[in-house]
């Protein structure tokens, strides 16, 4: 009976619970979108780390897991070949253009050889100081193809089109970077390649005693680098999103309860002149507020669906992924949010007297 009574209270107000539904579903989607685009973009930075098919990586002293704005003497390269067990060293610059793009130039020969090569799926490599090779991905946003002149901190001849996944979304060759933006004789980081992965260990601590101040790291540590605690104030910006989010679960089902209870203070009286105890009309309030969060919480992880599309065609270098394991995570906060709000209206209604609720006009 009183699982009956809840779905019709709902019912008979189709719009404020409809809004109710889509405000809760919001809060979800906003915490699973930062979720999701927060891992999505630092995945698709591990994987193209790992693109590059080196054991090794060393940084200039100064340099952090996720800025390439420190620079070293290219000479560090010729030290790097000469050890023990390296079978190939390649440098490569970066070059900041904005805030989220760059250019990296490379030995294309060198990096072919680490990586397994570059796989073209349009135009062809590098030739000309002015040439510049870029990803699908980037291809795509920018709609760019062979033979496009393109702009990007530099007037560049756009020669071929390769797949995703491997270092960087542009590459030129690295002296004619140099050349262009002054950073003759400077690299950003040196890849290794060691004749046997258990000699890898070894040659870090080879590096380590010629290299003392440099950050060198093994492939499979600095991938491991790349989470959300190494992106300053991103955990700190996630908690304040999902504090806000709990914030206006808590707003939505108070006001909706609120209001509520004033429109159905007469039913309210009628069911304690029945025998309705204030438990039980707590109850109901309570239950009705749990329905409500658990449909708002699919709805928002439905909709995150929807968000990734939406990533997808208006911010493709900002991949968003799907979270399942934060699935539980968001359904206490809607779940939690929504039953405080939802308290104040339910002990006011549960306070409430027959005789006067029934006199309610």
């Amino acid at each position: 009976m009183i699982h009956r009574l809840i779905f019709e209270n709902l019912k008979h107000r189709p719009v404020r619970t409809l809004l109710s539904l889509v405000l809760i579903g919001a809060q979800v989607t906003m915490i699973l979108t930062l979720v999701g685009v927060s891992r999505g973009v630092l995945g698709n930075m591990q994987q193209r780390a790992k693109g590059t098919g080196a054991d090794i990586i060393v940084r200039p002293p100064d340099s952090s897991v996720l800025s390439f704005s420190s620079n070293m003497p290219e000479g560090v390269v010729k030290l790097v070949r000469d050890m023990e067990h390296v079978t190939l060293a390649t440098s490569a610059l970066v070059h900041p253009i904005s805030n989220f793009d760059s250019i990296t130039g490379i030995h294309l020969d060198e990096f072919n050889q680490m990586s397994n090569g570059l796989v073209f799926v349009d135009g062809k490599a590098f030739e000309k100081t002015d040439d510049l090779v870029v990803d699908r991905v980037f291809a795509e946003r920018r709609k760019l193809k062979p033979g496009s002149q393109f702009n990007f901190g530099h007037n560049w001849n756009i020669t071929g089109i390769v797949e995703e996944g491997k270092l960087s979304a542009t590459f030129a060759d690295i002296t004619s970077l140099q050349d262009i933006f002054g950073e003759s004789g400077k690299i950003s980081m040196v890849y290794v390649k060691v004749d046997d992965p258990k000699n890898i260990q070894p040659v870090i601590a080879s590096l380590q005693e010629k290299l003392q101040d440099y950050k060198i790291y093994s492939m499979e540590e600095f991938t491991s680098l790349f989470t959300v605690n190494s992106v300053p104030y991103l955990q700190s910006f996630i908690n304040v999103v999902v504090g806000v989010a709990a914030l206006v679960g808590f707003l939505v089902v108070f006001l909706s309860m609120y209001m509520a209870v004033l429109e159905r203070t007469r039913e309210i009286g009628i069911l304690k002149a029945m025998g309705a105890s204030p438990g039980y009309i707590l109850g109901i309030l309570l239950r009705e507020t749990v329905v409500l969060a658990v449909a708002g919480t699919l709805l928002g992880i439905a909709m995150t669906y929807g968000t990734r599309a939406i990533m997808a065609a208006v911010a493709p270098n900002m991949p968003q992924i799907i979270v399942p394991d934060w699935y539980l995570t968001v359904a206490i906060i809607a779940l939690g949010g929504s039953l405080i709000g939802a308290v104040y209206p339910g002990l006011k209604a549960a306070k409430q007297d027959a005789i006067e609720a029934l006199a309610y006009d």
